[in-house]
């Protein structure tokens, strides 16, 4: 009998030592995902950065081709013709 309690106490043992292991995966896992939430506002935070730095590049862009070389003003009346040619298409649907 005393064979069979020591096969049945290391038994506990290692159900045990499973429990706090297990336990201690849930933590790390609930501590990663946390983690990953910050980093992917983060993230977010600065995609819209990003994207509103973008947005002053072009516009910066934009009025350098207006005062900036030929290459330049090539695309300037290149974005003004395609501009123009939106607008009078949204005209041409209001008047249907």
């Amino acid at each position: 009998m005393s064979e069979l309690s020591k096969i049945i106490e290391r038994l506990e043992n290692n159900v045990k030592q499973l429990l706090q292991e297990r336990e201690a995966l849930r933590v790390e896992n609930q501590r990663l995902s946390n983690e990953i939430s910050v980093f992917e506002g983060a993230l977010a935070d600065k995609e819209a950065l990003l994207s509103n730095w973008q947005e002053k590049y072009d516009s910066l862009k934009m009025a350098n081709s207006m005062v900036g070389s030929n290459e330049s003003k090539t695309a300037a009346k290149l974005k003004i013709n395609t501009l123009i040619r939106e607008i009078d298409h949204c005209i041409a649907q209001l008047s249907d």
